[in-house]
């Protein structure tokens, strides 16, 4: 046995031993990041000019096996590579499509300038209350024409919310104005928790651009999370009484955009079940054990949309069926 050969096999083990963790470990890692395929292909040019000289000295040993075992190996790095490129791009995608807010030039906007002035809801009129008096750190009722309806102060009353909460529902509101409409007349009051109905005016939009209904929602939910980071979120179903299979996919849309920003979604189909007189039997047993627990958005949502169903007439409010 040549001992030269036994040493260049050696040196050639030993560099080549630290390769096969190196694969599993940026498999395991799922990114390129912190990868250079510079460094790989240099690499992996050392390996076939040894593998070449070894071929023209007509050297055909167990050191050229080694060379090529080690070849193969490093290799191997590329792939897992490309792979992890992937991987990373697929991420990014999502990224983008949590951040970015698009201009969809090809859906026709059916809603008017003065969709985004401020509308006092029904409870507000009854109270006499205007925005100079609306208490910070508050829960927000954040719907369209039909959500107006629901006396929400009324409401907190009687079912002894422990915690101030306003109706800035507006006419018209759609996801495309949604986030506008947020920062003129919500974002100031630094909601603490916010229910957001959705989707009623946005039927076409998701027919032709489900994506872009997504990243409207997406950039609201962002807007809502930058100004509070632990702002209680609840996103509620589109009324759909008919079963329309479009209305149910977006509700299916709706559903992952709260799983995936881990809100609370609200399936209002189940408003004719709910019973708000045991909600209320359970929070006054609650506080006379001297309970002082701030109330779900879900047992809030039911109270509101239970009353909705059993006392707002058809022809104003829909959302329930």
């Amino acid at each position: 046995m040549n001992l030269s050969h036994l040493l260049e096999a050696g040196m050639l083990i030993c560099f080549g031993f630290s390769w096969p963790l190196n694969v599993v470990k940026a498999f395991k890692a799922r990114t390129a990041k912190g990868t250079s395929l510079a460094f790989i292909i240099l690499i992996i040019s050392g390996y076939i000019a040894g593998i070449g000289a070894k071929i023209i000295n007509k050297q055909f040993n167990y050191v050229l096996v080694v060379y090529i075992l080690n070849l193969v190996i490093v290799s191997a790095n590329v792939f897992v590579y490309i792979r992890n490129k992937l991987l990373d791009k697929k991420a990014s995608v999502k990224q983008d499509l949590k951040i970015r807010k698009i201009d969809i030039e090809n859906v026709k906007s059916h809603q008017e300038e003065n969709m985004l002035n401020y509308t006092n809801s029904l409870d507000e009129i009854i109270y006499k209350k205007n925005t100079s008096v609306e208490k910070k750190n508050a829960v927000i009722l954040m719907g369209g024409s039909s959500d107006k309806e629901i006396p929400v102060s009324t409401l907190a009353k009687e079912f002894n919310f422990n915690f101030d909460i306003y109706n800035k529902s507006s006419d018209k509101l759609s996801v495309a104005n949604s986030l506008e409409y947020f920062n003129n007349n919500i974002a100031q009051m630094l909601p603490e928790g916010i229910m957001i109905h959705l989707g009623d005016e946005d039927f076409t939009l998701f027919q032709n651009n489900s994506a872009a209904f997504d990243n409207y929602y997406l950039s609201l939910i962002d807007e809502i999370k930058t100004l509070n980071k632990n702002c209680r979120i609840a996103l509620l179903s589109v009324n759909n009484p008919d079963g329309n299979k479009t209305i149910s996919l977006m509700n299916a849309h709706i559903n992952a955009i709260a799983q995936t920003q881990k809100a609370v979604y609200i399936n209002l189909e189940n408003a004719k079940l709910w019973n708000p007189e045991a909600t209320k039997a359970s929070a006054n047993f609650a506080y006379s054990m001297g309970l002082n627990i701030r109330k779900p958005l879900r047992d809030v949502a039911e109270i509101l949309y239970s009353y909705a169903y059993h006392n707002l007439s058809a022809e104003k409010v829909t959302m329930v069926g």
